[in-house]
């Protein structure tokens, strides 16, 4: 396992730790991630949320290079949050916040 991989398995492992004292389940969420102004882009992230009662709001970065993708949804377990989070993240220059 790589450094950057150990991380990232910690950081999923205190979200699912912090979720699960914070919030009663099912819950809405709100996911934030940055991702490059191309079209194609955020239709993936969108698409992660077919089927779904997300709320989706975009908005352009003051010099339009990128865009913030704002997703309310209602998600069932914290497993389902972090489950969302590494289905996006195969998207090339996502950051999720």
């Amino acid at each position: 396992m790589t450094q950057k991989d150990k991380k990232t398995e910690e950081f999923y492992a205190r979200l699912r730790e912090q979720l699960e004292q914070d919030t009663t389940w099912p819950s809405q969420y709100m996911y934030k991630f940055i991702v490059p102004s191309e079209l194609d882009k955020i239709a993936e992230v969108e698409a992660a949320f077919d089927g779904t009662d997300a709320l989706i709001k975009t908005r352009d970065s003051s010099k339009g290079t990128y865009t913030s993708v704002s997703i309310r949804v209602t998600m069932d377990s914290p497993d389902a949050v972090i489950q969302k989070y590494l289905e996006v993240s195969d998207i090339e220059g996502i950051i999720s916040l």
